[in-house]
């Protein structure tokens, strides 16, 4: 019984090794020599000058939510669409009520003013 499970226990070790294994490498092998100038923080290329928990636009959320609902559309309508005469009613109230949620969504995005350049 235990054989079944041993190409998942290789994948798991080799998952650790490709991943642990650089960053082990670089931390033992790489030079360390940290001075102050070296381990401030600094923002492209200059130092920082501003805290990092400033405040956000909300318009950055409002149009990640709209390339979400654009992005869901895509990757359930097309597959919907090639199988459509094989899925029947089911199918087809199924992408209707999917559509409706979406269809709220970008509602909602529309009345935030996501859809509004400045």
């Amino acid at each position: 019984m235990l054989e079944n499970y041993l190409p998942i226990i290789v994948f798991i070790f080799l998952g650790l090794a490709f991943g642990v294994g650089p960053m082990l490498i670089g931390y033992l092998l790489g030079p360390s020599k940290p001075y102050e100038e070296k381990n401030t923080q600094f923002e492209c290329g200059f130092p920082a000058f501003d805290d990092s928990r400033m405040y956000f636009n909300v318009r950055y959320y409002l149009v990640a939510i709209l390339f979400i609902l654009f992005d869901l559309e895509v990757a359930f309508v097309f597959p919907w669409a090639v199988v459509q005469s094989q899925l029947g009613w089911f199918g087809f109230i199924a992408i209707s009520i999917f559509l409706f949620l979406l269809v709220v969504g970008f509602i909602f995005e529309w009345k935030n003013g996501a859809l509004e350049w400045e």
